[in-house]
This record gives structure tokens, sequence and C-alpha cells, in this order.
């Protein structure tokens, strides 16, 4: 069953047994187990060193086949495709045989991802060839900037302007208090004074 590729990866299929591990445990916790018992069995037969069950890397397909039932549910078995990589002797673990629900799944998603591929090379293929363009065009920007700042300032200038007006022409001192009850609405014309 084991089939070495061209780079040296160790590629087997197993059928792992889930259902002695997932009895052990409580119901709500028959998928978790499942997922360990994977982890702990893949380890055990691609020889990982140190059995580091951190190298287990398992596809979301795999996971979503245990968990499609639930978590009180999982398969009482599940057939996987395992490569092993010689370099870092990480393992990666797929299904070997996908449902037809998860076949059009895959499907889908490798069309969306394909698509969105080509958009980024559209959008790199889109720089404009020649300089001249970009510059005037950057050139534009920073009219349009320092238009756009011009006018806050001459705006804020007319604001002091106003302001300034109303303090010249304002001739009765009022304390904080007096300040304060205009500024709410509480003058004497509003009491009826």
């Amino acid at each position: 069953m084991a089939q070495e590729n061209k780079t040296n990866n160790i590629e087997r299929e197993y059928t792992i047994p889930l259902r002695r591990e997932i009895n052990k445990v409580a119901r709500y916790r028959k998928s978790e187990k499942a997922i360990k018992a994977i982890k702990e069995f893949l380890v055990r037969h691609m020889k990982v060193y140190d059995r580091d069950v951190k190298k287990i890397k398992i596809d979301r397909y795999v996971n979503e086949e245990i968990w499609h039932r639930g978590i009180r549910n999982p398969p009482a078995k599940i057939k996987v495709k395992a490569i092993k990589d010689s370099e870092t002797g990480i393992v990666k673990v797929e299904l070997a045989e996908y449902p037809n629900n998860l076949k059009f799944k895959k499907a889908r998603e490798e069309k969306t991802e394909e698509k969105s591929r080509e958009k980024k090379k559209k959008k790199t293929e889109k720089t404009p060839s020649t300089s001249e363009e970009t510059k005037t065009e950057i050139e534009e920007k920073e009219k349009e900037n320092e238009e756009k700042k011009e006018a806050v300032i001459e705006a804020g200038k007319e604001a002091e302007k106003a302001s300034a007006k109303t303090k010249k022409h304002s001739t009765k001192t009022t304390s904080a208090k007096q300040e304060k009850n205009q500024r709410i609405g509480y003058n004497q014309s509003s009491r009826g004074h």
C-alpha cells in the first residue's frame, strides 16, 4: 500500500477504526475523541518522531466528515490518505474517498480559489506599462490633496473671524454660571421675565 512520490514523500491509505476509542468517553465528547484517535493512530503508523501529535495536520474535509453528524455520533471508521513529508516530518491527512456532498463542496471551493487567483493576476497585470501615466495620476492626486488642505485652512480662518466678531460686539460681561445657562437656553426671555 505504501507509495513514494518523486520527492520521497510517503503516502499511505488507512481505514482507521474509531468505535473502540469513542466508546471510552461520554457522548458529548465522542467527535473530539475521534479526532484525537485519528491523530494517535497516524502517529503510531506513520512513524512520527517522539510520537508528537502536533505533527499530524488533519484536512478540513476529514474534520467535516467526523463532525457532520454532530458531537455525539461520529462514524465508527473512516478511510483516509496520509502523506508524510520526509523533510519536515509533518503528516497531512485527507479523505481517501469523498462522499458526494463533500465532493461538490470541494469542487466549488477550488473554483472560487481559482477565480481569486485569476483576479490577483489581473490586478498585478493592470499596472500601467508607461511610467508617465502613473506620474500624471500621482501629480493630479497630490494637487487635489493640496487643494483640500487649503480649503480646510480657509474654512478655519473664516470660523475664527466669525467668532472674533461675536466676541468683539458683545458688551455685557457675564459670569461663568450665566454663560452656561445661556448655552443651555435658560436666559431671561425663556423664563417669562
